[in-house]
């Protein structure tokens, strides 16, 4: 089961429509962004946009919870375009920030299901406000990038990707791609998808598996600028945190399946380490019942704010990350803590972790081959991780997206 389901995550379908020749394509296919920061002698070189003072700019993004890793984006690239408008189709209660504009879907029962209001929001991008910019910039993960706001031969359309929507384009990673409510027209919207964004001028993807993504469904090219990871937060420690014993292995993230929690506490018995698993979700009850019949002592840590999650970190042999994720902060955050990955040779790890040297990584779904990995922990140096993690540092992510936007709208 586990060999299948890596099988099915590297497949993917893209309708018979999607020609190359249908679609404007950047002359530029190896871009600076595309190197890691921490390699790029330029990346201390941030570009001026004092040219954009006087025009408009729009920013735009999907749904808008509390916290995630696409909101970060959003607020960090409209921090570096402050006068820019800011739009989203809605905002989670609890978001306290007044400047961000609605959508008129947020008024509407539809917010309330992602996945039955999925096949308005092209609409929604569409209809979304009768001002016009100069400049737009989405934070798209499902249809943010088909925002109109301007016709394309006045209007620069720049549009940040997290991933093309997985339920849409991927759905074998992701479970809400198996909604019933959404199968039926899923081809409907790859092709609606790929014919409301021809507008679009540029692209960034927050990874190289993202940008591959990008090339294989929508046959587009992008630059690589990864998403921004608080890396000085976590590698400045107190001493009595550098201290720890570092003597159990360390889950973190969601309580979801495709983040196989099961898989971790499975690898953790097979190496007869204690495991301390942090995070929430709705799995946390089937989690909880495999740590009971574990061999090896399981702890949870719900929710844990920044500085005990900092502390966990600090303390664990390890990073247990078996799973393919777009790009993948949490394995930043440990690799800034000294921490190295163990993980699965797939997506965002293979841009993050230098298999060898921060982390060790394996083409394997199955624990006990895991199990060799954690033998060789010790090999590794762990006072390089926090110069690798650096490459994604907020700074970093500062340098190349005011790059990205200069060079694009010169």
């Amino acid at each position: 089961m586990r060999a299948e389901e890596l099988r099915n995550q590297e497949s993917g379908s893209v309708p018979p429509d999607a020609s190359l020749a249908s679609v404007d394509r950047p002359a530029q296919l190896d871009h600076p962004a595309d190197r890691p920061a921490s390699l790029d002698r330029s990346a201390d070189r941030p570009a001026s946009l004092d040219h954009l003072a006087e025009r408009s700019v729009a920013v735009v993004h999907e749904w808008f919870g509390a916290t995630g890793g696409s909101e970060n984006v959003f607020r960090r690239i409209a921090a570096e375009l402050p006068h820019a408008e800011r739009f989203v189709l809605w905002k989670d209660a609890g978001v306290p920030d007044p400047d961000l504009r609605e959508s008129w879907l947020a008024r509407t029962p539809l917010r309330r299901t992602k996945a039955v209001a999925l096949p308005v929001m092209p609409l929604v991008w569409r209809t979304l406000s009768r001002q016009r910019f100069d400049v737009v910039v989405s934070s798209s993960h499902a249809f943010a990038h088909t925002v109109r706001l301007g016709a394309p031969d006045r209007t620069r359309y720049l549009s940040y990707v997290h991933s093309p929507a997985r339920y849409l384009w991927s759905p074998s990673f992701d479970g809400r791609g198996a909604n019933p409510l959404l199968a039926p027209p899923r081809r409907l919207l790859q092709a609606v998808d790929l014919r409301l964004s021809r507008h679009v001028h540029s692209y960034a993807a927050n990874s190289r598996e993202v940008r591959d993504r990008i090339r294989r469904y929508w046959r587009r090219d992008a630059v690589v600028v990864n998403p921004p990871v608080d890396t000085d937060f976590f590698s400045a420690a107190p001493e009595p945190e550098r201290q720890q014993s570092r003597d159990y292995l360390l889950g973190v993230g969601r309580w979801i399946p495709y983040k196989n929690f099961d898989l971790i506490i499975a690898i953790a018995e097979a190496a007869r380490f204690p495991l301390v698993v942090a995070g929430s979700g709705p799995e946390e009850a089937n989690l909880r019942r495999a740590a009971a019949r574990a061999g090896v002592s399981v702890r949870f840590e719900i929710q844990p704010d920044r500085e005990r999650l900092r502390q966990l970190y600090w303390g664990a042999k390890a990073l247990l990350f078996p799973v393919h994720e777009d790009f993948g902060i949490i394995p930043v955050e440990a690799q800034a803590c000294g921490t190295p990955v163990l993980g699965l040779r797939r997506g965002g790890l293979r841009e993050t972790v230098v298999d060898g040297e921060t982390g060790l990584l394996v083409d394997s779904l199955t624990a006990a081959d895991y199990l060799p990995l954690v033998r060789r922990l010790d090999e590794l140096d762990r006072s390089r991780l926090p110069t690798h993690a650096a490459g994604f540092s907020h700074h970093a992510f500062s340098t190349r997206v005011r790059r990205w936007i200069a060079e694009q709208t010169a």
